[in-house]
């Protein structure tokens, strides 16, 4: 089993089991981490922003260009800004960190 490492909102550390093929936004909504993933993982809302650890943004497919314009929408990003719905998990993602973004 891989798993997903989670900073959540209060700065806790948490470590979630994963499904492969799922979007790291449906991981973390199911697993009650704060996440709302309102359009259901459809780009439209920004509502699953997390901030991927820097060790990982090279492993992760380069975001689309959808994904880019919807984090220019948000108030505040960091450079390793990421939508979680854009994210498919797959066991390759093992040990992967995101910090839940501040509810915008």
């Amino acid at each position: 089993m891989a798993f997903l490492n989670v900073v959540d909102r209060d700065g806790s550390r948490h470590t979630l089991e994963t499904v492969e093929g799922w979007r790291v936004m449906e991981l973390l909504r199911d697993q009650k981490m704060g996440v709302e993933g309102s359009c259901g993982g459809a780009c439209l809302c920004a509502s699953c922003h997390v901030i991927v650890a820097p060790e990982w943004v090279e492993k992760l497919p380069e975001p689309r260009t959808d994904e880019l314009e919807m984090l220019d929408e948000l108030p505040v990003i960091e450079p390793t800004s990421r939508l979680a719905c854009q994210i498919i998990w797959s066991d390759e993602l093992d040990g992967l960190t995101v910090r839940i973004a501040e509810a915008a």
